[in-house]
């Protein structure tokens, strides 16, 4: 069993969990709710933005703890202020040491947040809802084409963006119209390998009216350059950060280096 089975079994306890403990009826009566959501389409697209997604991320099953001491509110504040298109924030408490409280703290930031999870039943998209995430993932390595079909239209009916993050090329069947946002993840979710070169030639083989999002492996403004000459917009970025004692002066460094 690789690591991204371990995750799945065990998001499928948690989930059975949840739903007992929290109903729809209760989730969406948070005012995060009826919040108006935001485009982070809108926002790759706009060229006065960098295109980065800045993820808070305390730890992860290949590096362990990155950065356990980092205030949520304090890292995403200075992302926002120094020029990330939306935030990435992972809520998986067992493998990543997220939480929802970290997205629902993380939402004082006007721009569009990811909620970065393991996505498997339609209940997780109405707590992201809830919580005030604008985007979903989906992550085809662990859904059929099908479940991304079904569960990217019912977070379209909740007016929530769909990212779909795609590794390898038999993912590609995975792309539906639902799925604006086409992420290539440029680590293996199996091997935790990274590969950019996969991930250049696997763009191109992308529909171009998708936007073409990067994600892992990005340490420097060479690596977005490159990936900008293939026709990506979006660049989700952050071990690169949350490595540094202070991640938001390590993203204001590099914005400045990317100008």
């Amino acid at each position: 069993m690789n690591i991204l089975d371990k995750i799945i079994a065990h998001k499928k306890i948690e989930v059975a969990e949840r739903k007992a403990a929290t109903s729809i009826a209760d989730l969406e009566k948070s005012p995060a709710f009826s919040r108006p959501v935001l485009s982070l389409k809108q926002f790759l697209l706009d060229d006065s933005k960098t295109g980065i997604i800045a993820e808070f991320k305390r730890k992860s099953p290949s590096k362990g703890i990155i950065n356990g001491d980092a205030d949520v509110v304090a890292v995403t504040t200075a992302y926002a202020q120094h020029g990330a298109s939306g935030l990435s924030v992972l809520t998986d408490t067992t493998f990543f040491g997220g939480s929802t409280e970290d997205l629902v703290k993380a939402r004082v930031n006007n721009i569009p947040i990811l909620r970065k999870e393991f996505i498997i039943d339609e209940y997780q998209l109405v707590e992201a809802k809830a919580m005030g995430a604008d985007v979903i993932l989906l992550i085809a390595a662990c859904l059929t084409p099908a479940d991304v079909q079904r569960l990217a239209r019912f977070a379209q009916s909740l007016q929530l963006e769909v990212l779909l993050e795609l590794h390898d090329e038999e993912e590609l069947a995975h792309i539906c119209e639902e799925t604006v946002l086409v992420g290539i993840n440029n680590r293996n979710l199996k091997t935790f390998v990274v590969d950019i070169e996969r991930s250049l030639a696997m763009a191109q083989r992308i529909p171009a009216n998708k936007v073409k999002i990067a994600e892992s492996g990005i340490s420097s403004a060479e690596n977005i350059r490159l990936f900008r000459d293939h026709g990506f917009r979006g660049f989700l970025i952050g071990e690169n950060f949350m490595k540094e004692p202070n991640p938001g002066a390590a993203f204001e460094q590099f914005v400045k280096a990317l100008h």
